[in-house]
């Protein structure tokens, strides 16, 4: 079999935060999104909520690929924003704002959620980012989607930026899931022999009415319903650019890693979900700074270790792929922490001078506004 493309593509989406009270806009005005698209054309679009706005970079060769046009696209959002006193964050939560009080985007396929998913979907103020893998032959699309969900955890835990929600601290690195979970179809999905299962099961909720499309599964990785990629779909937005480089490296790595060992007539482990849900669940406690179990040692293992093992299974893969630097930024992320550790010091660090607990919650959103731009400038 031919080796899949392994082309990427990334999407984000961002939270836009009224720069004079930090709270989210939850009415833009109605020329925001027009002028967004004059600026981007279509790689932005609105989201289920008004707050929101999502961004789409083109396809991709390289994770170099995918900075460059992520800097782009990041800069021009906020280069919009900014007219109207406003600024994106890169963040899967806001750290204070109120889901009440926000509206959902007046179109077909929100109202229908809307109504179709009533309060769930009401609580649904979050933000992720969900990377493509181009893999052109459908059987192998599954196959890899069988075997690369062992590491959806591994991604999770590297990308947690949700820590706060409606003003408190949850205890959890990424609390996004903890609310995205409340929808059908969502999480680790089932393992599938082939395409054809696959389709039989997408064709029977079809059926019976559950839904229109495959665009209603909403699992952490699902084939793509528009183009012939993989999505994976577990993790929460990156703040600092870099960050998300490094995960659509590793992603990309990953994927080559499993296609080799096909070559050579081996495959990873296909583990029970139950297995791999245990490990997400310990990523969305504790991010990068707790433990993880390795299902083929048999014990738990500091995050740190895994990462370290990770990058240096992949090695060989990022060589050839060009993108050694970006796959060690991953080790990196692991020792320095994520976006929700940061908030958390940023928070610290204010209340420590001497700010009540809504202003303190005010520089978590300032630092987020800083660092979604961090790094932009030199890409």
């Amino acid at each position: 079999m031919k080796r899949p493309a392994l082309t990427l593509g990334v999407e984000e989406e961002y939270l836009l935060v009224n720069r004079q009270t930090r709270d989210l806009v939850s009415e833009p005005p109605t020329d925001l999104m027009p002028k967004l698209s004059e600026a981007i054309g279509a790689q932005v679009s609105p989201e289920f909520l008004k707050s929101q706005v999502e961004i789409g970079t083109g396809v991709c060769a390289t994770p170099a690929d995918v900075r460059a046009d992520l800097a782009r696209l990041r800069s021009a959002v906020a280069e919009v924003a900014n007219e109207y006193g406003y600024a994106p964050i890169a963040a899967s939560t806001h750290p204070f704002a109120k889901w009440s009080e926000q509206h959902h985007t007046e179109k077909a396929r929100y109202d229908q959620i809307a109504r179709d998913l009533a309060g769930t979907v009401r609580r649904l103020l979050i933000c992720g980012m969900h990377i493509h893998a181009g893999i052109e032959d459908d059987d192998l699309r599954v196959d890899m989607m069988n075997q690369v969900s062992y590491f959806l955890p591994h991604i999770l835990a590297l990308s947690a930026s949700s820590p706060y929600w409606q003003g408190e601290d949850t205890g959890m690195a990424s609390y996004r899931l903890t609310v995205f979970d409340a929808l059908p179809r969502t999480g680790v999905p089932d393992s599938f022999e082939s395409w054809p299962e696959y389709q039989r099961v997408v064709e029977r909720l079809i059926e019976v009415g559950a839904i229109e499309d495959a665009s209603k599964i909403w699992w952490d990785i699902r084939p793509s319903v528009r183009w012939p990629t993989l999505e994976a779909r577990v993790a929460d937005v990156c703040t600092r650019m870099d960050d998300a480089v490094a995960l659509a490296a590793l992603y990309q790595c990953l994927l080559s890693m499993l296609f080799t060992l096909r070559e050579k007539n081996q495959r990873w482990r296909v583990y029970p979900r139950i297995l791999i849900e245990e490990n997400r669940w310990r990523a969305q406690r504790y991010g990068v700074t707790g433990d993880l179990a390795d299902f083929g040692q048999g014990k738990m293992m500091p995050f740190g270790t895994l990462a370290d093992e990770l990058v240096g299974l992949l090695q060989e893969e990022a060589r050839q792929l060009g993108c050694t630097q970006e796959l060690l930024h991953v080790a990196t992320i692991a020792r320095r922490g994520t976006s929700a550790q940061a908030q958390r010091v940023a928070y610290r660090a204010a209340r420590d001078d001497g700010a009540s607990h809504t202003d303190a919650l005010c520089a978590v959103v300032d630092f987020l506004v800083e660092e979604t731009m961090y790094g932009i400038k030199d890409s």
